[in-house]
């Protein structure tokens, strides 16, 4: 049920005031729920407390409004509403006194009457009744029954223990009977049996150590394969690396050459020059 009352509800339903639907709700949610029924009661005995406090009557302070004009107590509504009343409750004094209205109070009790007084009856005071068990007669019943409570919760463990140590003998026995019952189906298996689940064994552990040796193999053979792949990689790499510092270290030779040839040819043309100079001035001379 998911209809969870609020706090209008629960005083509604406190004061008798919750009808039809409303009612039946808070009957079903009050029955289903334990923890409401508490509340409930709790609300219960606070209203009780609450009717039993006598109200005490409050007279109203004078007001002061800030910024205002000072109002003072005879000036209330307060105060006027509690003079009316004051007025209304002499006047009925008046008219019952002129009817012959006679009103009494003693403790709590309130008396409204009419007429001539009648002589009041006296009332006997009734005699005190007497415990007919002391305290110590009460303790001793209580010491009893505490007793006598813990003898029966003795016997009844006992008698639980009985019960359980029966229970645990005949389970430790019913067991024990299934194993000697193993014990003796295998001791009467025959030997061809052992011998066909050796045999099988041995069959299942060369088969897999076939398969491990195939897959070992196949492995290798892959690793391998890869390895001679990676292997002729670094060769051509190496052979193109070669290839590229030799056609390198022939250009520069040439290279070389060109620049010596050069030089060569610029001795011999300045030195055949240097010659032909020579030979003219010797001519001249």
């Amino acid at each position: 049920m998911n209809y969870k009352p609020d706090e209008k509800d629960w005083m509604a339903y406190l004061y008798g005031e919750a009808e039809g639907v409303e009612k039946e709700k808070m009957d079903q949610y009050l029955l289903e729920n334990a923890e409401a029924r508490k509340q409930f009661e709790a609300f219960q005995h606070m209203r009780k407390l609450m009717s039993s406090v006598e109200d005490k009557e409050v007279i109203a302070p004078p007001i002061i409004i800030e910024g205002s004009k000072q109002r003072f107590l005879w000036n209330t509504p307060y105060f006027r509403m509690i003079v009316s009343i004051a007025a209304s409750l002499l006047l009925i004094i008046l008219v019952g006194r002129a009817t012959g209205t006679r009103i009494s109070m003693s403790g709590n009790e309130f008396k409204l009457s009419f007429g001539a007084e009648q002589p009041a009856q006296i009332n006997t005071p009734a005699k005190e009744t007497t415990p007919s068990l002391t305290a110590d007669q009460v303790q001793d019943m209580i010491n009893n029954s505490l007793a006598a409570n813990n003898t029966q919760i003795e016997s009844s463990w006992e008698e639980s223990q009985k019960k359980l140590n029966a229970s645990i003998k005949q389970n430790l026995a019913v067991n024990s009977a299934k194993v000697d019952e193993l014990m003796k189906s295998a001791s009467v298996a025959s030997q061809e049996q052992i011998r066909n689940y050796v045999a099988s064994m041995q069959a299942e552990n060369m088969q897999q150590v076939k398969d491990y040796f195939q897959m070992t193999s196949a492995q290798q053979k892959t690793y391998i394969e890869s390895l001679l792949i990676d292997f002729d990689k670094y060769l051509q790499q190496q052979r193109n690396n070669d290839l590229q510092l030799v056609q390198t270290r022939l250009h520069s030779i040439e290279e070389n050459s060109n620049v010596f040839q050069q030089e060569t040819e610029q001795i011999l043309s300045s030195i055949i020059s240097s010659v032909g100079t020579s030979n003219v001035n010797e001519k001249k001379n």
